[in-house]
């Protein structure tokens, strides 16, 4: 058994022969290749990444003393590439848990059979670089580790997303070296990374050898300086150095241009400052990239610097003197493969969509990313939160909040150390990066005098920006004294506290919805109530959804379906279900339609009519630093769906912040029916590095009149017709037959059993009122509401029924029913009238009463399924793809022609989905046509699917659900809203079907489509 003296469980030992902290480079040996930086081309690095041989113990106690010793041999052990995670590798138990620990809390100790794995690898070493100093570096190892070079103990460190670098001169020689770690799943850091991710372990970002001269630049922080009115520049940067030498300083500007070139001997500590006049600033809009060559000895360091200026100015949050919005979202690393090891290009494609969706913010939710994700932020544009590598939250699970449980950890000064080391390595490794504006002090872990000792410390190395901590929020009950942080910040309050806080005349810092707007399967629904507060009051800065992506793990049923699974779906104890499937994209990075409605709410251009019949447009500029004159706006004018009159202009010229008039010259046909539909599309006119000429970045519609007529029906026709209206009854059931139709209904149940015309048949079974859906994630709450009032198992009961054939030949069928549930009064009572015509129109009216105590209801409307090849939908309305009543800003009133697949978003767990607000009519048929035509006075919420809503109820992955040949379609009179309230408040009440009495009306028309 290896012995080790237990550093994993003394809160005294964070490391032993660790390197102090530093900014992230890697050293170059010529400009040349330093510009390129790509690292792989320095002379003075070499990777470590590849095959390790490993192996897994389910106990520190089986690891063998002497693994670590040169001799031993390893090559029966398994294959392991590094960097990656044990547990995507079939190694340990894959485990996502939330709040609660994954082990007993009792800090600093953790369990005695703690999994632990060994590492093995033999790399060669060029001779010269044995005259030098060999530094080794880890970027991410997961929980702590054990490192041995040539046999021989060289350093231990803890701090799973933060860097540590170990000086391995005095262990290594020329030619073959063997390297070992022992890599622990658990030590006392376990009680501080307690964040709501999959709990993975190992070595699972790059590490890499780096050869520096024996005297070298050792530390670099870039201090980009700007004047008051912005109009002058200095670039200081503070050099830390191991001995004496000379250093030149190179600096060239976005175009390449030579600014300013000096050279200052250091020894030990120094400065070099260079003046740059009229600087080119940096933001997420144009992020204007220096570049600074730092050149010592044999070494070329190369850094981007951006120059901005953060400041909080009367309460408002600015970048370079301008109020500024952040659009965020909260990011972790998260790969549906790979777990935490994020490849570059896996990053790239997360930064090119959220541009494509007009966010500008990332919080680092909640540990520093890999800093290859940071170069890539500065480089494309974006405002990053980075947030410490620090979350106690399991701490309230075992205590109440008002006894201060959530304070333990950072009132207790043993752990001082251990709390404000988290905040030193991230702000010395990214304390270089033009897109970090906000350092965080981390999350979720109470607040009191350790955060405060992580924020002094933060603020006296770094005093160019604020630092945020949203523990300290006085809902938590830690310490009120909050002097150390820049801003307030909120997790998912509701719409009307951010107002009151705006409003609050006592509220003097600048508010940070650092998590708002839960974005858990079919959601988020209330964006656009946010951001109209947000935009309103200039004290909210904005904030960050939560949250960017689905963690789903790639898995495979037995016979080969894949699926992405979840908490629980590996044994793991304790855990937290699908609460990992939280984002605005699949794990595979396709966009959810939440994600959509983010793109068109936070979209940096809003237009307004002013006189939408004249063609006047009120634009405005919603740009920080950008004016519009890189946009374009393309216009169609349309009637029933189709292009009437259609054009382009590209007179956009609006500042930032400011408005402009935009004329549209068109002309409204004249004795024409309306409305019109005019349709604003602003996109791009250049290609961008993440869109492609054209693409679109909003849209806004609006409505017109026009002249007004009525579409008359051929009366002569119709009478016609009439003469062969023919309705019999007989055992309850209802006949009625026409000139081209037979539909039968059920007495008994009140019901249309069946519709057919010219003998085909139209529904698989009777038809049925509905009020459940399947709950959707942000109904988690209410859900229990809705099942404990018995609303799941709705039936209909039939009190009375009776039928008439009127002079006109046309039949009313009138039905006195209730929908209710077992043990329960009846959840409503109401009247149907069914109405025949000679057409085969079928008119339904209902007028119902709705219980008082009841909470408010999923939906009502009425439910039809449709025969097998019921496959092409075809409506007018609002698409092309989901809405609800507080989720449809990104939706767009036109006519769509779609599969049944089509109405379907897929989410991970199964729930409500696909549903059309605002639907002013809908064809479900064959792709021959066949098939019915549902309209109604109102727009009306409509659905097809091939899956009933207890079908997706009972699902709780996608391999469970078994797609129905037919095709259930639902037509709802009402349907509540999204919301967030998995995680958020609850859902507002405008969006509630709370209504306690209602009436609508719906027709519906058998159709061969192709013949109308």
């Amino acid at each position: 058994m290896l012995e080790l003296n237990y550093e994993w469980e003394n809160l005294s030992c964070l490391h032993i022969g660790r390197l102090p902290a530093r900014a992230s480079f890697i050293p170059h040996g010529n400009a040349e290749t330093a510009r390129t930086g790509k690292r792989g081309r320095s002379p003075h690095y070499q990777t470590l990444n590849g095959m390790w041989k490993f192996r897994y113990h389910r106990s520190l106690r089986e690891v063998e003393g002497s693994f670590f010793e040169t001799e031993t041999n390893v090559s029966a052990w398994d294959n392991l590439i590094v960097p990656s995670c044990w547990q995507t590798n079939g190694y340990d138990q894959l485990h996502y848990t939330n709040v609660n620990y994954p082990i007993p809390y009792d800090p600093p100790f953790v369990p005695d059979d703690n999994p632990a794995g060994t590492y093995v690898r033999d790399f060669n070493l060029p001779e010269a670089w044995t005259k030098k100093e060999t530094h080794i570096v880890f970027e991410g190892v997961n929980a702590c580790f054990y490192l041995w070079v040539n046999g021989r103990f060289v350093g231990y460190s803890q701090g799973s997303r933060i860097p540590a670098e170990f000086d391995l001169s005095p262990f290594v020689a020329a030619g073959r070296n063997r390297i070992a770690v022992l890599v622990l799943k658990w030590c006392d850091g376990t009680y501080l990374e307690d964040q709501d991710v999959w709990r993975f372990s190992g070595i699972y970002r790059d590490v890499y050898l780096l050869s520096r001269e024996n005297t070298h630049i050792r530390d670099v922080f870039n201090q980009p300086q700007l004047s008051a009115d912005l109009s002058e520049g200095k670039l200081r940067s503070e050099i830390e150095t191991t001995g004496s030498l000379t250093v030149q300083a190179e600096l060239r500007d976005p175009t390449g241009k030579l600014v300013g070139r000096q050279e200052a001997q250091m020894d030990g500590k120094g400065a070099i400052e260079l003046d740059v006049p009229q600087p080119q600033l940096w933001n997420a809009e144009q992020p204007r990239l220096y570049e600074l060559l730092l050149t010592a000895g044999q070494e070329v360091l190369r850094f981007r610097v951006g120059f901005k200026k953060v400041e909080i100015i009367d309460g408002i949050f600015r970048i370079n003197g301008r109020a500024v919005k952040l659009k965020g979202v909260n990011r972790h690393d998260s790969h549906p493969e790979l777990g935490q090891t994020i490849p570059v290009n896996h990053m790239i494609t997360d930064l090119k969509l959220m541009k494509r969706h007009n966010v500008n913010t990332i919080r680092t939710s909640h540990y520093p990313n890999d800093p290859k994700f940071l170069d890539l932020c500065d480089e494309y544009g974006f405002y990053v939160v980075d947030e410490a590598d620090l979350e106690c939250h399991g701490v309230t699970s075992t205590g109440k909040l008002e006894e201060g449980v959530f304070h333990k950890l950072t009132k207790d000064p043993e752990w001082r150390d251990a709390f404000v080391e988290r905040a030193v390595r991230m702000v010395e490794r990214d304390k270089n990066h033009a897109s970090v504006i906000l350092w965080s002090m981390g999350n979720e872990s109470g607040y009191g005098a350790n955060h405060m000792a992580m924020a002094e410390w933060t603020k006296a190395r770094d005093a160019s920006r604020p630092v945020h901590y949203e523990g300290a929020d006085a809902r938590y009950y830690g310490d009120p004294n909050t002097d150390c942080l820049d801003l307030d910040s909120r997790m998912y309050p509701s719409v009307k506290e951010i107002e009151r806080y705006a409003q609050d005349e006592n509220s003097t810092k600048p508010l940070f919805l650092c998590e708002y707007s839960h974005a858990m399967g079919n959601g988020p629904g209330d964006l656009q109530d946010y951001w109209n507060v947000i935009y309103q009051y200039p004290k909210l800065m904005g904030g960050c959804v939560w949250e960017w992506c689905d963690h789903g793990i790639a898995a495979e049923t037995p016979d080969g379906q894949r699926y992405y699974a979840y908490g629980g779906d590996f044994g793991d104890q304790p855990n937290d279900g699908n609460f990992c499937i939280d984002g605005l994209v699949s794990p595979d990075r396709q966009p959810h339609t939440g994600l959509l409605e983010l793109k068109q709410v936070i979209a940096p251009v809003l237009i307004e009519a002013e006189d939408a019949g004249q063609g006047r447009f009120r634009v405005w500029n919603r740009y920080d630093f950008s004016s519009l004159s890189h946009l374009t706006v393309s216009w169609k004018l349309e009637r029933g769906g189709e292009v009437l009159r259609q054009g382009r202009s590209t007179s956009l010229t609006a500042g930032p912040g400011e408005t402009q008039t935009l004329s549209l010259s068109y002309d409204l046909p004249q004795d024409v029916p309306g409305p019109f539909v005019l349709t604003c599309s602003v996109r791009q006119q250049l290609d961008t590095p993440w869109a492609e000429e054209g693409y679109e970045i909003a849209f806004y519609q609006f409505e017109l009149p026009g002249a007004n007529a009525e579409l008359r029906q051929d009366q002569a026709l119709i009478g016609e017709h009439a003469a062969f209206m023919k309705a019999v009854e007989q055992d309850g059931l209802l006949a009625v037959t026409g000139f081209d139709f037979e539909h039968v209904f059920d007495l008994k149940q009140g019901m249309p059993q069946q519709l057919s015309k010219q003998g085909v048949p139209l529904l698989s079974r009777p038809a049925r009122f509905n009020l459940w859906r399947a709950p959707m994630d942000n109904d988690m709450y209410i859900r229990r509401e809705w099942e404990a009032a018995g609303l799941h198992h709705a039936t209909m009961k039939v009190y009375a029924s009776r039928w008439e054939q009127k002079p006109d030949a046309t039949v009313e069928v009138h039905v006195d029913f209730s929908l209710g549930s077992y043990s329960y009064e009846p959840f409503l009572r109401g009247r149907a009238v069914w109405t025949v015509a000679a057409t085969g129109e079928v008119k339904l009216a209902v007028h119902a009463d709705v219980r008082e105590n009841l909470p408010y209801l999923p939906r009502i409307g009425l439910e039809l399924m449709m025969p097998e090849g019921t496959e092409e939908i075809e409506y007018y309305g609002y698409g092309p793809h989901e809405s609800y009543i507080d989720k449809r800003a990104s939706v767009r009133k036109g006519k769509y022609l779609l599969s049944v697949d089509d109405m379907f978003e897929n989410y991970v767990m199964p729930q409500e989905t696909g549903s059309r607000y605002g639907t002013d009519w809908a064809i479900a048929s064959t792709v021959q046509g066949m098939g019915l035509k549902f309209a109604a006075a109102q727009p009306f919420s409509f659905q097809a699917l091939h899956y009933t809503a207890e079908d997706l109820t009972a699902a709780k992955h996608t391999y469970e659900l078994k797609r129905r040949p037919e095709t259930i379609v639902s037509l709802d009179y009402q349907m509540s809203g999204a919301g967030s309230g998995s995680c958020g408040p609850q859902l507002a009440e405008p969006y509630r079907f709370a209504e306690k009495s209602f009436d609508f009306e719906l027709s519906i028309q058998p159709v061969f489509k192709e013949e109308e």
